[in-house]
């Protein structure tokens, strides 16, 4: 069993922090994909499932044949329940009879999905069709998967990533699963961010949280569509908890996917240095993995706290690993 504390307030005495003892702390994770589906894994290995929230990014989402495929919060959901995929996405030891099929018809099968996976997109949208939201289906999932995490996507509104290139207005699926995020990039947008609202549950999640997380997601296309929404934006802005950011570049590089080449092509510095800028007006601590040691100090120098720990997430006690270095480095974990 862990033992929990409540972290000091800052010597500036701010009234934001509150004062109390907690058994385990309220935990809201802002997530993008894998990154932070195998730091929730490791989270609830520390805290109770049931004192955690994850706040999932729906911009990756896409229509596949008439189905809604939800790629980051399956992703979350399949790595808590422990089923999935070796590389972080879809679902561990899956057949493709059916795309094999379609292939063979002549049909579309540049977004690999399985037999098993499948079957999801198959009851979520079965659900969205009897007027469910998708805040509902979610929950059905994450209860017929046996996850006790509250998993809730940010928007039950459309609400798209768009990767603006040479080539025109892309989809996110588009650019970086069927063009392998090989086209040069010139922005992101959200067109969907002026109308979407918050789905329920998520700005109550992120203001009476003790402890408010971003996951290690790219900054750009899974973090920026939830802070896109005006008010989780705002949320997050005037949340009370204590907020932390785990860098997603490690050395120079992104853990996993397109995030280093993003960045550098936005004009933005690929470091953990860069993306703690980014971040800089909205958290408290900066979590930077050790092999980028030498700029805690130019992380402080923006007025952040920061301290280098071991993020690498490798297998499950590596996951529980970084999700108790983060807890004791933000003072909720002796």
């Amino acid at each position: 069993m862990s033992r929990y504390r409540w972290p000091s307030p800052p010597s500036t005495g701010s009234s934001r922090w509150r004062h109390v003892v907690v058994e385990a702390p309220r935990v809201t994770v802002l997530a993008g994909g894998i990154g932070a589906a195998r730091f929730l894994a490791g989270l609830q290995r520390v805290v109770p499932p049931e004192s955690i929230t994850a706040v999932c990014n729906v911009g990756d989402d896409l229509d596949w044949f008439g189905l809604k495929v939800c790629p980051d919060i399956d992703s979350v959901l399949y790595t808590l329940a422990g089923v999935e995929g070796a590389d972080g996405w879809g679902v561990r030891d899956d057949t493709r009879h059916t795309l094999e099929s379609l292939r063979a018809l002549g049909g579309e099968t540049w977004f690999g999905i399985g037999d098993a996976d499948l079957a999801t997109h198959l009851f979520r949208t079965g659900r969205l069709r009897q007027e469910e939201t998708l805040s509902e289906a979610t929950a059905a999932l994450a209860r017929a998967r046996g996850v006790g995490v509250t998993v809730l996507p940010v928007t039950d509104d459309p609400h798209p990533t768009v990767v603006r290139t040479a080539d025109g207005d892309l989809a996110f699926q588009d650019y970086f699963v069927r063009r392998h995020a090989a086209v040069p990039i010139t922005g992101v947008s959200f067109p969907g961010a002026p109308t979407a609202r918050p789905a329920p549950g998520v700005l109550a999640a992120i203001r009476d949280c003790d402890l408010l997380c971003v996951a290690p997601s790219n900054p750009l296309v899974s973090i920026a569509p939830l802070l896109a929404l005006a008010e989780v934006d705002a949320a997050v802005r005037e949340s009370r908890a204590r907020r932390v950011a785990l860098s997603p570049i490690v050395g120079g590089a992104a853990i996993k996917g397109p995030a280093a080449a993003m960045l550098a092509t936005l004009g933005h510095d690929v470091s953990a240095l860069g993306v703690a800028r980014m971040y800089a007006s909205l958290i408290d601590l900066f979590v930077l993995d050790t092999v980028d040691a030498e700029l805690v100090p130019a992380v402080r120098a923006l007025g952040l706290e920061a301290v280098a720990v071991d993020t690498m997430m490798v297998g499950a006690e590596g996951r529980e690993r970084v999700a108790r270095n983060v807890l004791y480095a933000a003072g909720f974990l002796d």
